[in-house]
């Protein structure tokens, strides 16, 4: 049997496919290197953000710390008020105590009221804190005396002095000279007596080792 053969596409019918096709490659072509919508209809991902920088970790607050002399100081961290340092009555750090607080005795209060450093006719004494003066002068049984009143509200003493070099309503701070050891009064040698009174009268005393100590510095 002959076959019948199929007439050639001519006319529009011919430029509408060839027309199509080509469009068809144009919409492939612009679908892979495009930067917006994909032929496919989704949308391209976008880049991912990079992450934020982390802040620098603050400083672990220093303890504090205590040099040579016995001075006791905190570093202030920022924003806020240093403290002020507390140090021992001598500049010495070594010095021999021969009479410690509370021990009993022929006293008023019956206890030792203070604790007693000897040292040398001369030697200089300081203010352990910051205070004012309330008392500088001769003080009966304790001779040449200094009484100061600490911002805590305690009160110190410094006893058989041979000299005073501070005078009543005085500011003194930590480390301040406040007179010169010596034998006045009612003393066996040349010593300080130093003393913490809760109060400024007499029997109100407390422990000068544990008052000293809870600001951060050593007596012994």
């Amino acid at each position: 049997m002959a076959r019948t053969a199929t007439a050639p596409e001519t006319g529009p019918v011919r430029h509408r496919r060839i027309a199509g096709s080509a469009l068809a490659t144009a919409a492939l072509i612009a679908g892979l290197g495009a930067t917006g919508p994909s032929a496919s209809g989704a949308s391209p991902t976008a880049p991912a953000a990079s992450a934020a920088p982390t802040a620098p970790t603050a400083p672990a607050s220093p303890a504090a710390v205590s040099s040579r002399d016995g001075t006791a100081h905190r570093p202030s961290a920022a924003g806020s008020a240093a403290r002020a340092p507390w140090v021992r009555p001598l500049t010495a750090r070594k010095v021999r105590v021969s009479q410690k607080y509370g021990i009993k005795g022929n006293w008023a209060a019956g206890h030792h009221t203070g604790i007693d450093f000897a040292v040398p006719v001369g030697t200089p004494v300081r203010s352990v804190g910051t205070g004012t003066v309330v008392f500088a002068g001769r003080s009966g049984a304790y001779g040449k005396a200094v009484t100061i009143r600490m911002t805590d509200g305690k009160y110190t003493l410094f006893a058989h002095l041979s000299a005073i070099s501070v005078r009543k309503g005085q500011r003194v701070h930590a480390g301040t000279w406040i007179g010169r050891s010596g034998n006045s009064g009612r003393s066996t040698g040349p010593h300080l007596h130093f003393e913490v009174r809760a109060k400024r009268g007499y029997g109100t005393d407390i422990d000068p080792v544990r008052y000293m100590a809870s600001h951060g510095v050593r007596l012994l």
